[in-house]
């Protein structure tokens, strides 16, 4: 009996992999790291694709999983050495981002310092507190394949960490994936009432004169028979132009991709400018990504070159916005508003394109600056003409940017947008 109770003393506890991340989420929720339920479940499955045999690689699943920005680390390592190293002091936490070196390193010691090595060289040492293990199926599963399961779960916290990085600070590969991602966003404006009618049933539609006269003379009596009609609903067309000039070269090349995303899915207008205004509609209407984006870039030669706004939209409206295009249109300009004009030229074609569209968005990366202020000529000079006014900087700014074009989006105006001569 003694010997039974000996052995099982001697073998570690185990915790199910839910219970343990539940509780692990809890306490970071608590020291005030935003952490999403779902965040705990996936620690959990990450747990039993590659069950913690030790303190370091329970630490490295954990911060893949947990962490998504490096802002994040020095609250997640506090709350991790309290929880599951034990002795954790909080006035010797200096807060440094840098992470433990793997385990089995020379840097290991001097990167993770365990509790004793701050304490005296006489001093006693308390025994470390160790990590549960997780219950598992064994360790032959758990080893097999697993750079590819770390692979799958580090590839989870980089996206999410691209989302909320700026256009411009993005590198090569990434600017790719965030074009890919950009293009299968869904632009969808407000509704608004067709000229066009369609049948009812129901007596509380407009009654249908014409079919009801019609259906009369077809059967060639006096017929009791009243005919309804409703007005289709039918959606608001989508009018977009990018500034593609050099100050705006790090986000336009993202944009682009927008823009060919809404053409091919919602059949929105695109066109682009700096020196000139050039339609792209055409261009961008084809389903492959790549292939639409080489075909305008040889549409645009001006790409990267000066900013003249006033002009380009005097062109739009005279050529395209007064023919229909602009008509109740949702117009988006994409802009960080540094043109060499005249301010009132600015404003003046800003007005005329007020009357003719039903709702102007401004996007301008340079508003995600913590002290921007539209102080720029054209942009001072446009803003009062604009219902709204985003940044668009980053993936998850575009999600504002949607949210404006839908119409859902509270104005960040503070009331400056002119309501007048709003387009039908």
């Amino acid at each position: 009996m003694a010997r039974t109770t000996r052995d099982t003393a001697a073998a570690p506890p185990t915790v199910e992999a839910a219970t343990l991340s539940a509780a692990f989420v809890t306490a970071l929720r608590r020291a005030g790291l935003m952490c999403s339920p779902d965040r705990a479940v996936r620690l959990a499955e990450a747990l039993r694709l590659l069950p913690p045999t030790d303190v370091e690689r329970l630490y490295w699943v954990s911060r893949v999983v947990l962490v998504s920005a490096r802002g994040q680390l020095p609250v997640f390592d506090a709350v991790f050495a309290e929880v599951f190293r034990g002795g954790f002091d909080p006035s010797a936490h200096t807060g440094s981002a840098a992470p433990p070196a793997p385990p089995g390193s020379p840097e290991q010691a001097r990167t993770r310092p365990s509790p004793a090595g701050d304490r005296a060289p006489g001093q006693a040492t308390a025994p470390q507190q160790k990590a549960p293990a997780v219950a598992s199926a064994g360790p032959d599963s758990a080893d097999r394949n697993a750079p590819e399961r770390e692979a799958v779960l580090a590839m989870a916290s980089t996206e999410e960490r691209l989302h909320g990085m700026s256009f411009a600070q993005l590198t090569e590969a990434e600017v790719l994936e965030i074009r890919r991602l950009a293009s299968r966003l869904l632009l969808a404006t407000p509704t608004r009432l067709s000229r066009r009618t369609r049948k009812s049933a129901h007596s509380s539609a407009r009654l249908d004169v014409r079919a009801t006269v019609r259906a009369a003379r077809r059967s060639g009596t006096e017929t009791t028979r009243l005919l309804y009609a409703r007005r289709r609903e039918q959606r608001r067309k989508l009018v977009m132009l990018c500034d593609v000039s050099g100050s705006m070269e790090p986000y336009a090349r993202i944009f682009v991709s927008l823009l060919q995303g809404a053409v091919a899915t919602a059949g929105a207008e695109a066109f682009v400018f700096s020196t000139r205004l050039t339609r792209l509609t055409r261009q961008l209407a084809l389903r492959d990504p790549d292939a639409a984006l080489a075909r305008a870039a040889v549409a645009a030669p001006d790409w990267a070159g000066g900013t003249r706004i006033a002009d380009s939209i005097r062109l739009f409206v005279d050529e395209h916005g007064r023919r229909g295009l602009a008509r109740g249109a949702v117009v988006l300009i994409f802009s960080d508003g540094w043109a060499q004009e005249d301010p009132g030229q600015v404003a003046a074609q800003m007005a005329r394109l007020r009357r003719l569209a039903h709702r102007i968005i401004w996007v301008n990366p340079r508003k995600a600056a913590p002290h921007y202020r539209p102080l720029a000529g054209g942009m001072a000079a446009a803003l009062p003409y604009c219902d709204a006014f985003v940044s668009g900087h980053s993936y998850t700014a575009l999600a504002e940017v949607a949210a404006a074009i839908r119409g859902d989006s509270p104005s960040s105006l503070n009331g400056q947008s002119s309501r007048k001569g709003r387009g039908t």
